[in-house]
């Protein structure tokens, strides 16, 4: 069983999903590729997502830079690995998709490597939005640019002043 509710963030409402096993599911209002609900998902609150929404209200309030959740990711293997990746990028800091295929042990695969990014269910706590272009450019984003680049100065890697956009997230 799938336990799931929403909350509202400064990036808007987002939907959490957790089981028995750990964290499945941090959506954000409308996502590019919205996770499956079957007969197993069941709207409700269960300890595990009370913690989540605790660690993501400290994060969001600039209180936590790392999470401490158990995470059950549903993907293939090679996608489970790169969002394992992902979650070594420490608060604050960047690297390109180049870097990330590095770090993964495939530095030939970056479009793999960026497809499997897109694809990650655990955005915020699995920090994808600490990925960016070689060229520093901000790229694609479940969420949207605007929430990257907010997401980005609010841990202080992408200057404040920086307003890539005229509307905020």
């Amino acid at each position: 069983m799938i336990v799931h509710t929403n909350i509202a963030s400064p990036v808007g409402p987002l939907l959490l999903a957790a089981s028995d096993d750990g964290m499945h599911l941090i959506e954000f209002h409308a996502p590019r590729h919205p996770m499956r609900r079957n007969a197993h998902w069941q709207e409700g609150d269960n300890a595990l997502l009370r913690m989540a929404r605790r660690q993501l209200d400290e994060y969001f309030a600039g209180e936590r830079r790392q999470f401490e959740l158990p995470l059950a990711p549903q993907g293939t293997s090679f996608q489970c690995e790169v969002w394992q990746t992902l979650a070594a990028i420490p608060y604050g800091e960047t690297i390109s998709y180049a870097q990330l295929a590095q770090r993964v042990g495939k530095p030939s695969a970056v479009r793999a490597v960026g497809a499997a990014n897109g694809r990650n269910p655990l955005p915020l706590v699995l920090p994808c939005h600490r990925v960016i272009g070689s060229d520093g450019s901000l790229t694609g984003f479940g969420g949207g640019l605007p929430t990257k680049q907010f997401l980005l100065q609010m841990e202080g890697a992408l200057p404040a002043d920086n307003d890539l956009f005229a509307t905020g997230p």
